[in-house]
């Protein structure tokens, strides 16, 4: 029955874009002339690459057209949702009594009754009833267009749990974030602040009076410039290297970089950009990682 629900939609629906996909991926899971079906919203934003919000919007303007049923007291496979397609049940109800195939009167009055016992095989049950033993499942008819060979080994194969909330919108948005799994929160070095620990390290080291609070700022603007470029790392990683250029940063150039004018004792002001330049040459390269 699913090629007459799948020549139903593409005749007589009047769903657009996404609902008129999702009408067509529910269509596919209809068993007898019953029209009933059944789906997971999860499924569905998978089948029609949409974000499980946007399904949800399309189901519930698909309901308010009289087009789709959610029968809330049965429940489908895993827990899966039901839905009918009355005005598709109602039309071939019409046919089989000799009417117009649909051309009649459109109240939801007409549908036929709903017979549970054939959804039995199906795996559509009603809620709260547990789901055929294992014996009986056998015997139950194949989801339509499911291929009959033997079934892969339990959490093996493609699996749709994984649709975020919100899902995709548009080309640019990733479905999935895969670049960094190691389950730390990474960031940009430019948003990695100097938390409190690095702070008594700071202090306890020696650094702040090496420094001093101004050249320790200049050296905190110089390690922030030069890991602009670098991928995002997890706040840990940012401590751990900020600790390692700050240990490494030089009195002198720390000074020239915050635009100390007056030279040391015995030195003129040339002499001393000169001794700041020479110590530049031992600042970290910015290449470490």
């Amino acid at each position: 029955m699913s090629r007459e629900a799948r020549d139903w939609v593409w005749d007589h629906s009047s769903a657009k874009n996404t609902a008129r996909l999702v009408m067509l991926s529910i269509a596919e899971r209809v068993g007898d002339e019953q029209y009933v079906s059944w789906a997971s919203l999860s499924s569905l934003a998978a089948r029609t690459k949409a974000s499980v919000s946007t399904v949800r919007e399309a189901i519930l303007h698909l309901i308010r057209s009289g087009e789709l049923e959610r029968l809330d007291d049965l429940v489908g496979p895993k827990g899966s949702t039901v839905f009918r397609m009355p005005l598709a049940a109602k039309a071939a109800a019409t046919t089989d009594e000799g009417g117009e195939g649909g051309e009649g009167e459109s109240t939801l009055e007409a549908i036929p009754p709903l017979r549970l016992s054939a959804l039995r095989r199906f795996k559509i049950r009603p809620r709260g009833v547990p789901e055929l033993p294992v014996g009986d499942r056998e015997s139950a008819v194949p989801e339509p267009g499911r291929s009959r060979r033997k079934p892969a080994p339990r959490h093996a194969g493609f699996r749709h749990s994984d649709v975020p909330e919100t899902g995709t919108q548009n080309r640019s948005e990733p479905d999935v974030n895969r670049k960094y799994s190691s389950g730390a929160a990474v960031l940009p070095a430019s948003e990695w602040t100097v938390d409190p620990a690095t702070h008594t390290w700071v202090r306890q080291q020696g650094h702040l009076d090496r420094l001093g609070e101004q050249g320790l700022q200049a050296a905190d603007a110089k390690w922030r410039a030069h890991r602009a470029a670098l991928r995002p790392r997890p706040a840990s990683a940012w401590a751990a290297d900020w600790r390692s250029w700050v240990a490494r940063e030089h009195p002198a150039t720390s000074a020239a970089a915050r635009g100390n004018a007056t030279a040391p004792a015995g030195m003129t002001r040339a002499e001393a950009h000169t001794a700041a330049l020479l110590a530049a040459l031992d600042e970290p390269a910015g290449t470490e990682r």
